[in-house]
Parts: structure tokens; C-alpha cells; sequence
């Protein structure tokens, strides 16, 4: 007697969220530690920039010497304007830069008090702040260097592949990101291309920038080390490219905010908290 074979009706189930691990104890701490370091730094070196609001190329820089950008006002009648210079371009920017508002009057400073420590003028001050909080985060950088050398984090993490750095994946990974499509499943495991790219490019190349042109504008490295200042063609040039450095890395960490929450704030943050990272594993038939 012939007999029937049970078929499975059972629905199959949904996608279901698990949690992989993501981050590392010592990448996450490095982490949040950069944050501080960083955002100290950028205060307190606004701070030692507004002592003088113009950078230069070369030997030197004076109020008379020719400056490729400028933070300061004008007068305008009996108003003051805030003005932005870059090269032969000039940007008003009262109330922001150059002039800004403490209370109820406008006041001649080249970045805002919100934006400085000390919230005064106060070159000295803001000098040990910045010496601080730089040895801080070199230290903080050589653990996380360490660790990353040592324990493979960037061979297995960060190295992209060959079929990564192709044309054809990288000009997707670009549309993706600008149509918001961020990878979903098994691909959120693992950093994408673009990721690994832009941390590479600012570990390994912007934030070493900032410590040597940092150490080159310093007098006392260089009686002991006269060559930096052969290297970046002057104490005025290593200021320029140490202010650009920095703003690169600014640019940076707005766009990597903007992802974050694009993507999954209470998933990104909990994931540089706890390490873990939940992503969406497709179910079985059962």
C-alpha cells in the first residue's frame, strides 16, 4: 500500500536579530578616551589660534606678511564685521567668526568664546590644556596602535581586499551610502570599504600628521630635532597643515556621527558600550 509523504506547511520563519560581537574592550575604551582628548584638543587649540587668526606658508608670519587665510573684522562704518578670508575670498561671518556676541555686544575674536577653553583669552592657559591632552591621546593612540598591530585588529579588520578596492565595488559601496542603503545581514559583520579606507587614511596618515607637525611648531623640539622644520618647510607651514589636519579629522567625525545615526544609533552606541552589535540572521524552515 502506497503511502503519502507528510508535507511541511509550516510557515518559514522571519528574519531573526542576534548579536555578534563588534568591538573590542580596548577599541571601545581607546574609543570614548579620543573623544575627550579629541574634542579638548580642538577647543584649546582654538584657543591658541585666536592669539594670532592667520596662517601662512613658509619661515615665517607676521601681521605684515601675505597670510592664505585669515579669521578678523573690518570696520564698516560704525560697525565692525566679522570677516573670513581664504586666498582672494572673503566671507562674512559676523556674529560667528571674527566678531562674535559675549552678552549683549559684539566683540573682536577670531573663534567664539563657546568654542574655546578657556572660554577667555588666555594663550598660556590654553597652551597646557593642549599639551596636556595631546600627550594624552599619543599615549592613548600607541595602546590602541599596539593592540592593533599585535592582536591583528587592523589586518583582520581594517585591511581592505583586492575585489574591495576595485572600481566597480567601491563606485557601488558610494552609491549605496548616498542612497542611505547601509549593509544589512551577514555584511554588517564586517566594516565596509569605505570604512576601512577613511580609518585607515586617518589613523595612518592625518593623525601622525597632527603629532609631527604638533611637535615641529614646538621651539624646544626643534633645537633637539632642527630636520622637522626642513621636512614641512617651516614652523608657519606646520601650522597650516596642522590646522588643516584637524579640520579634516572634524569633517570626519561629523560625517561618521551622521552615519551612526543614519544607520542605527541605539545599535552603533551599543555596540562601542557593550561590544555587541545586533544584526538580522535570516530564519530556517522548520
Amino acid at each position: 500500500m502506497a503511502t503519502v509523504d507528510h508535507l511541511d506547511t509550516s510557515p518559514p520563519t522571519g528574519p531573526t536579530k542576534i548579536l555578534i560581537r563588534r568591538h573590542s574592550l580596548v577599541t571601545r575604551i581607546t574609543h570614548w578616551l579620543n573623544v575627550v582628548c579629541l574634542s579638548l584638543l580642538l577647543m584649546s587649540g582654538l584657543q591658541i589660534f585666536n592669539a594670532h587668526p592667520s596662517l601662512y606658508w613658509g619661515q615665517y608670519g607676521a601681521d605684515a606678511d601675505p597670510s592664505w587665510l585669515s579669521i578678523g573684522s573690518v570696520q564698516n562704518g560704525d560697525s565692525t564685521r566679522g570677516v573670513l578670508r581664504v586666498g582672494r575670498l572673503s566671507i562674512v561671518t559676523t556674529g560667528i567668526l571674527g566678531v562674535s556676541r559675549e552678552g549683549s555686544e559684539l566683540t573682536e575674536r577670531g573663534f567664539p568664546t563657546w568654542a574655546t577653553i578657556p572660554s577667555y583669552q588666555d594663550l598660556a592657559t590654553g597652551r597646557r590644556w593642549h599639551l596636556f591632552f595631546a600627550w594624552l591621546f599619543v599615549i592613548n593612540g600607541s595602546i590602541y596602535a599596539l593592540y592593533g598591530f599585535v592582536g591583528g585588529h587592523f589586518r583582520r579588520d581594517l585591511a581592505p581586499s583586492a575585489e574591495e578596492l576595485s572600481p566597480g565595488h567601491l563606485k557601488q559601496e558610494i552609491a549605496d551610502h548616498a542612497r542611505l542603503r547601509f549593509p544589512k545581514g551577514e555584511k554588517a559583520r564586517h566594516y565596509n570599504a569605505l570604512q576601512k579606507l577613511t580609518y585607515l587614511i586617518v589613523i595612518f596618515i592625518l593623525l601622525p600628521l597632527m603629532l609631527a607637525t604638533g611637535l615641529t611648531m614646538s621651539p624646544a623640539m626643534d633645537a633637539g630635532f632642527p630636520f622637522l622644520l626642513d621636512v614641512f618647510g617651516g614652523r608657519q607651514s606646520a601650522r597650516s597643515i596642522h590646522f588643516i589636519c584637524a579640520w579634516s579629522i572634524v569633517l570626519f567625525v561629523l560625517v561618521h556621527v551622521a552615519m551612526v545615526i543614519l544607520s542605527g544609533l541605539w545599535n552603533n552606541m551599543r555596540s562601542m558600550i557593550t561590544g555587541r552589535y545586533g544584526i538580522e540572521s535570516e530564519g530556517d524552515r522548520k
